[in-house]
């Protein structure tokens, strides 16, 4: 049977926020869990948030005081914290009637039960983690620019090289994370035991684009390497062509010396 929240209320307001690289759900001391796959656990007095290990936190019905009391407490279980987290923010409403969507900017469920706000919380916290690599990779492109353009000069830098690299670490860094700890576009394991929530899922999923945005960031990732990539190639090449003349000039002046002998000296 699942357990429900917030009898007494028909609506609450929800959000996400993507606080840093990591959050150490080992550690969670004096709260309420209210069940795992994803954590959720119990926050002031009658509200909860549900905790993903790879940095992003969903708060349910908390008040503004709650709400810094918990982010408080919980930034030292943080790493890598963002200076400035990704946030969004969204109303729930209890709705028995109609079908549970996204309608004008509003989550509607059939009941405020845990396992319900569990998919909530996984497709809001995938959404701003979408937002922040969104952001951070259209910096990315930005900087990319400059060193696509060099290939059309002689005068590249060293620096030049090893700020490619970086960004091809950079490149590297968001795959792992939005691939390998995020799972964006993976089902979360809960659809295993609650089946009869798939359709919720997968409405949500749909209402917010996850999938296309996860594509389109995906296409955004393999243009930043591939273009970093090809620089890096070419100049690499040049700097070959570089000491391949220096080996013939020496050749040259090798021969030059020896007709020199030759003529003169011979």
């Amino acid at each position: 049977m699942q357990k429900l929240l917030f009898n007494d209320r028909d609506r609450f307001r929800a959000q996400a926020l993507f606080l840093g690289k990591k959050i150490n759900l080992q550690n969670l001391e004096n709260y309420i869990c209210l069940a795992t796959m994803p954590v959720i656990v119990s926050v002031g007095e009658h509200g909860c948030a549900v905790l993903l290990n790879y940095g992003a936190v969903v708060l349910f019905n908390l008040e503004p005081v709650e709400k810094v009391a918990f982010l408080t407490k919980l930034s030292s279980q943080v790493s890598g914290s963002f200076a400035n987290p990704e946030t969004e923010e969204v109303e729930i409403h209890l709705n028995v009637a109609q079908s549970e969507r996204v309608k004008e900017g509003k989550i509607s469920l059939h009941e405020f039960s845990v396992e319900r706000l569990q998919i909530v919380a996984d497709i809001l916290a995938k959404s701003v983690v979408l937002s922040h690599y969104e952001t951070s990779l259209a910096g990315v492109f930005d900087q990319i620019e400059p060193f696509a353009a060099s290939l059309q000069r002689e005068n590249r830098s060293r620096r030049q090289s090893r700020e490619l690299l970086r960004q091809l670490g950079t490149t590297l860094l968001v795959q792992h994370k939005i691939v390998g700890q995020v799972e964006i576009i993976d089902k979360p394991e809960l659809l295993w035991e609650a089946p009869q929530l798939e359709n919720l899922y997968l409405r949500l999923e749909d209402e917010y684009e996850i999938r296309e945005r996860h594509h389109a960031l995906e296409r955004k990732l393999d243009l930043i390497s591939q273009t970093a990539q090809t620089v890096l190639e070419f100049m690499q090449h040049s700097s070959s062509q570089r000491v391949e003349w220096y080996v013939v000039i020496l050749i040259v002046v090798e021969i030059l010396l020896s007709l020199y002998d030759i003529i003169f000296k011979g």
